[in-house]
């Protein structure tokens, strides 16, 4: 088989299947994608609820985890990351936000010239097929379906309604002029099926003669001639092997995985390397620094009613689920990890909303691994969208195959802390308003007991997850601490890019997912304007 290429995409995940699809259109360069895990797929995997039967299965998931942290009650908190082509896309919510504007605008006044929400909105266009909202400002005609949530039970009704009772307004497309306010999610499915970027970008490539797919093939270093990238060293089963780029070799491989090959190759903060016994081969302080995720806490009430998901989801209630899916791809197993969303803001003054909801007529007993609770209930998600607070993310030895150390560092700052406070205040506002009279059962969590400021940050502290929005640890920008450019090339190394959610300068106001989309189609279009050839 062919050892060198024009282009080494690290990855299958959501960039790499979109970098895969883009550079090998004209036929003009030879690409390699290369992959960890394994091409096959779970039966689960094109059905939207079968999210909650991956999200522990090591076959694909990374299931990586945080270190305790005195701040959330020295808690082992999950990371999922999605592993196989199609990545994250894979066993993820499938919701799809874009963020405010303000985020892309905020990145291009911090100095990353071109990504303004101006220059990214037709990439954004380019990706979706959505067949409402605003013409100008929604895409038509791309490879990723979109659709709002099909399946609007009366209790979701109940919640909007409730909503608007509280005083926030009705919004039918948060990704269009303005975000603020309730509705149902827009999810990437086609006809009650999951549409991974497998589906969507991968697959009508797969054909093509310049574009290899390797996969069982774990990436251990970046090969370095001077300061220049030069292809990566590879395992497959028990062999080692080098693959060499002509032109860039391009890490897709995540916020966690980026930075630690960064690091493994010997770029990165000095301090860090020589503590895990690496050869620095250039120091860049920014690598697995910045470290950005979407904290959350999950409230959740009984619901008096046998009309949630807890009961749905069992016996008889499951068969014809299952029959209903089968017949006509309807029906509860359609469900995304949200219904019905919410954007608001905690206080006035603010540009946009600052904290996000979602809802869902299900309650869990372990909400982390999606476990149902038997009696009826609800839970509402509750997350800070730009978050202050910044962590870190390195390497623990030189061996490739040790996860890194994630110390995510939430709550760190009295922003922080008064956003999640009080977003729980407002959602529980929202909840007891007459139009949630009919389904309203006891607050199970955090429960009445808990009114102060003092007793919220608490249930926080002892009860948040992540939304698995890992983002930051590889910066764009132009300042010390940054470690790609705004064309995302690695600063002060030849032919190596990084494209994946960890080039973010901050994190976007919502799930992560449409963003990475994004910015892998304008990295596609930063390459292909430029000839990289050795």
């Amino acid at each position: 088989m062919n050892d060198i290429f024009d282009y080494i995409i690290v990855g299958g995940g959501t960039a790499g299947c979109v970098l895969a699809n883009r550079l090998t259109a004209d036929g003009r360069n030879s690409v390699a994608l290369i992959e960890a895990g394994s091409a096959g797929q779970s039966p689960w995997v094109s059905i939207p609820a079968g999210f909650s039967k991956l999200l522990t299965n090591p076959r694909h998931n990374w299931r990586l985890q945080t270190e305790p942290e005195e701040a959330t009650d020295n808690r082992v908190i999950a990371i999922p990351k999605g592993k196989g082509l199609g990545g994250s896309t894979l066993i993820n919510g499938m919701i799809y936000v874009r963020g405010q504007p303000q985020d892309f605008d905020g990145w291009a006044q911090s100095g990353c010239t071109g990504w303004s929400f101006e220059d990214v909105l037709p990439y954004f266009k380019r990706i979706e097929s959505f067949d409402t909202g605003e013409a100008g400002l929604r895409g038509r005609a791309g490879p990723l379906p979109l659709t709002t949530v099909t399946e609007r039970p009366e209790i979701g009704r109940a919640f909007i309604a409730a909503a608007m009772a509280a005083g926030h307004p009705l919004n039918a497309d948060y990704n269009g002029s303005s975000q603020d306010g309730f509705g149902y999610y827009q999810v990437n499915q086609k006809e009650g099926r999951r549409v991974s970027a497998a589906d969507a970008y991968l697959d009508p490539a797969r054909k093509r003669h310049n574009l290899t797919v390797l996969t069982g093939s774990h990436v251990l270093r970046v090969l370095l001639e001077g300061r220049r990238a030069t292809g990566v060293e590879i395992r497959q089963g028990s062999q080692n092997r080098h693959v060499r780029a002509r032109c860039e070799v391009v890490l897709a491989a995540g916020a966690v995985q980026s930075p630690q090959l960064l690091e493994l190759s010997g770029i990165g903060d000095p301090q860090v390397l020589s503590a895990a016994g690496i050869e620095m081969r250039h120091a860049l302080p920014g690598v697995g620094a910045n470290y950005m995720d979407h904290f959350c806490t999950r409230m959740s009430w009984r619901v008096t009613q046998p009309v949630t998901l807890n009961e749905q989801t069992r016996g008889l209630s499951l068969l014809r689920a299952v029959a209903q899916y089968a017949t006509s791809r309807t029906g509860i197993l359609t469900y995304a990890t949200g219904l019905v969303h919410g954007f608001l803001r905690t206080r006035p003054g603010l540009e946009g909303p600052d904290v996000q909801l979602f809802f869902m007529h299900a309650s869990y007993a372990n909400a982390a691994e999606r476990k149902l609770d038997r009696q009826p209930g609800m839970t509402i998600g509750v997350t800070q969208l730009r978050p202050e607070s910044r962590g870190t993310i390195h390497v623990r030895s030189a061996n490739p195959l040790e996860p890194p150390a994630i110390r995510p560092n939430f709550l760190a700052t009295a922003e922080d802390r008064r956003c999640m406070v009080e977003g729980m205040k407002m959602t529980r506002e929202i909840v007891e308003q007459g139009p949630m009279d009919k389904f309203r059962g006891g607050e199970i969590n955090p429960g009445k007991h808990c009114e102060s400021d003092a007793d919220w940050l608490r249930f926080a502290r002892r009860n948040g997850q992540t939304i698995y929005h890992a983002s930051g640890t590889c910066r764009m920008g132009t300042g010390h601490d940054a470690v790609v450019d705004p064309q995302l090339r690695v600063h002060g190394i030849g032919g190596l890019r990084v494209v994946d959610a960890s080039i973010m300068p901050s994190i976007v106001s919502g799930n992560t997912q449409a963003a990475v989309f994004m910015i892998a189609e304008k990295a596609s279009d930063l390459m292909l304007s430029v000839d990289a050839r050795l």
